[in-house]
């Protein structure tokens, strides 16, 4: 299941894109598909037809995990 997420990278704009599985905390890399502006426009850093990019974890401050939309809503409370 590939997870939406949001990167924040030390002195760049947001990057949002998809990972097949989120980062260990051993690992040294992370890699993401699609990766674009939170707006959905081009990052002007990456060529328009690259899909994958691999970014180091010790530039990335923090990584926000989207909510996918396929993902059933849990109900907490239900009467009959």
């Amino acid at each position: 299941m590939a997870y939406s997420v949001i990167l924040h990278v030390t002195g760049e704009t947001a990057i949002l894109g998809e990972v097949e599985e989120l980062p260990k905390p051993t690992d040294a890399l992370i890699t993401i598909s699609n990766p674009r502006q939170r707006d959905g426009k081009d990052l002007h850093y990456i060529n328009n037809n690259v899909v994958r990019v691999i970014w180091p974890i010790a530039k990335i401050n923090f990584i926000e995990i989207l909510e996918s939309t396929d993902e059933e809503k849990i109900i907490g409370f239900v009467r009959e």
